[in-house]
């Protein structure tokens, strides 16, 4: 019963607290990108409209990767743009392992005009939804 005392007493400071909370989601959701699902990826690669730029390790790339992917270590995505140029009329579907370095890496190629994407959920997301993954470069 304290709680709604406590609430009612201090509305002004509960509503500034979830204020905030939603503003920090908001902000951190538009600092990740534009996201897509496992489904819309697919239907993109069938109709040749979606690069898949996977930037997690090499060594965790070559032991399973979506096929067509290229790797990029996130950290050298941005002395590497320049490989994606031929693709630049295509989607940028950006992969890692579960969504932690997805959102820098469509943030960087999205400022240098690229339609970035990235995977929600990365390959965990992927590997949930019983798609095929290939081993080795």
């Amino acid at each position: 019963m304290n709680i709604f005392i406590f609430v009612s007493e201090q509305w002004l400071l509960i509503s500034l607290l979830f204020a905030l909370i939603g503003f920090f989601l908001f902000t951190e959701q538009r600092k990740s990108g534009k996201t897509l699902g496992t489904a819309e990826l697919v239907r993109l690669m069938n109709s040749d409209q979606a690069v898949v730029v996977d930037v997690r390790t090499t060594a965790e790339f070559e032991s399973g990767h979506i096929h067509g992917s290229r790797n990029i270590p996130h950290t050298k995505l941005a002395s590497r743009i320049g490989e994606l140029e031929k693709s630049r009329g295509k989607t940028i579907v950006v992969v890692d392992k579960i969504g932690q370095h997805s959102g820098g890496a469509g943030k960087l190629l999205t400022k240098d005009n690229y339609d970035a994407r990235r995977l929600s959920g990365g390959i965990s997301e992927w590997q949930g939804a019983s798609l095929p993954l290939v081993s080795g470069k």
